[in-house]
């Protein structure tokens, strides 16, 4: 046998050798790799990170987005109140000035049959007709008010408001309580709850409702003595 010969069948051996101790370190460290579990996770959680921000982010983006949807729909829902509110006024006081630019034409009424002399109802004469004539338009100027809320104040006889009245002076009279309306200048006018003009007036002074309380405050001190 020659050198060579000898020489292959003696490097046979050694490229095994070779490869089972390649074999067993690959081995070794596939077992340390299971035996360390921290190593796997780490790995891992490297990844996990960035989509665990995203959730988070996209989680803020969403509570944003429903906190900016329910301010736009109670925004929405308050708009469509006042709009309702507003049209509501607008049907109920929408007839304000027209109604204030022909309170004086009711007046105006009035004073013309106020004036005429008490006689001219008498007969059949042209003033009878004419009398008859404007308290018709009289009645049908109040009825149109009425139709449109549009009320007549006249508080004789009444409490003293000043809601709704205005006093122009103070009469003693001690027929009628303190307080009452007892005479009369200028009608007032409401509409519905909203006044449009105030009825001027004058108010009592006196009267036996206040002289009943002064005479009740007054007992006291009388059995006193």
């Amino acid at each position: 046998m020659t050198d060579e010969k000898k020489a292959g069948k003696k490097a046979e051996p050694e490229i095994e050798v070779k490869d089972q101790a390649r074999a067993e370190a690959e081995a070794e460290a596939a077992e340390e790799a299971l035996a360390d579990p921290g190593q796997h996770s780490e790995v891992s959680g490297d990844g996990d990170e960035p989509l665990q921000d995203r959730i988070a982010e996209l989680e803020a983006e969403a509570a944003t987005m429903k906190d900016q949807m329910l301010r736009a729909l109670a925004e929405a829902e308050n708009t469509r109140r006042r709009a309702e509110r507003d049209r509501q006024e607008a049907t109920k006081y929408g007839a304000v000035g027209l109604a204030r630019d022909l309170l004086s034409v009711s007046d105006n009424l009035r004073r013309a049959l106020e004036a005429l002399p008490e006689d001219a109802r008498d007969g059949d004469g042209w003033a009878k007709d004419l009398i008859t004539g404007v308290e018709l338009i009289e009645r049908e100027v109040l009825d149109a008010f009425g139709k449109h809320g549009v009320v007549k104040m006249e508080p004789l006889g009444e409490p003293f408001d000043h809601n709704f009245h205005q006093a122009m002076f103070e009469l003693e009279d001690l027929e009628k309580p303190a307080g009452t309306v007892v005479q009369q200048m200028q009608p007032g006018y409401r509409l519905h709850d909203r006044l449009l003009r105030a009825a001027m007036v004058g108010v009592s002074r006196g009267g036996p409702k206040a002289e009943k309380k002064a005479e009740e405050e007054g007992e006291p001190g009388d059995d006193g003595e």
